[in-house]
């Protein structure tokens, strides 16, 4: 069996302690003021710039380094109808029919129903899949290992990059989430949506729950 071999650790810069802490300090306020958004505009937003957020979540670690990950980014206006049509006969399931009041009552303050504009609003949807396994070049069929944690890893590093990038963003997760293979072509053997990612300008007029985080201490143990 071949295996990849090694080079030097490329690209790593040391910092001293103080700028090392004045790194984190920065990033974690820039992250403090990520909001979920679902008022979007309708401004376009270049493609250039989805693209380099896409190529900053595939920098993500992955199990064996399969990358086990593909992402359909859309903008035709056709094709996000026909993704809020499907997403919200699923959702008006959901909140009608499948979801225990428990559940309602804990998404009752964020104010979400079955109703879904933002995915023909904003300008870019991003259906994130997660791939079972892949490819060689010959045709045989390659196992990804942590297909879900290594896709979990890249969505979060995409939202961070599309933050950065000035955009909003909002995780919609209609479930079960199908369509979207047969909407946009992916295997279905091999795929299985992770998440659906609107992206674009907020509305001048968007709103957002007063809501709070946890304390660190009640998140976090060092041992």
């Amino acid at each position: 069996m071949s295996q990849s071999p090694f080079i030097p650790l490329p690209g790593y810069r040391e910092y001293s302690e103080d700028e090392m802490a004045r790194r984190a300090r920065e990033f974690h306020l820039e992250m403090k003021r990520r909001r979920t958004v679902r008022d979007f505009s309708g401004r376009p937003v270049p493609r250039a710039i989805i693209d380099d957020c896409l190529r900053a979540a595939t920098t993500a670690p992955s199990g064996a380094n399969l990358q086990p990950w593909h992402f359909v980014v859309v903008g035709d206006a056709e094709t996000k109808r026909r993704i809020r049509v499907a997403a919200e006969e699923e959702e008006r399931h959901f909140y009608r029919h499948r979801a225990p009041r428990e559940w309602l009552d804990a998404l009752a303050p964020l104010g979400t129903d079955e109703h879904k504009p933002f995915l023909e609003r904003a300008p870019w949807l991003i259906a994130i899949f997660a791939q079972k396994y892949g490819r060689l070049d010959d045709g045989r069929k390659v196992k990804h290992y942590y297909p879900v944690e290594s896709v979990g890893l890249a969505t979060g590093m995409l939202i961070a990059a599309l933050h950065l990038a000035g955009l909003a963003t909002l995780t919609h997760t209609p479930s079960p989430m199908k369509f979207l293979n047969e909407i946009l072509g992916r295997p279905k053997d091999a795929e299985r949506p992770f998440l659906l990612l609107v992206a674009g300008y907020p509305d001048d007029r968007a709103m957002v729950p007063d809501i709070g985080r946890k304390a660190l201490g009640d998140v976090v143990t060092y041992v």
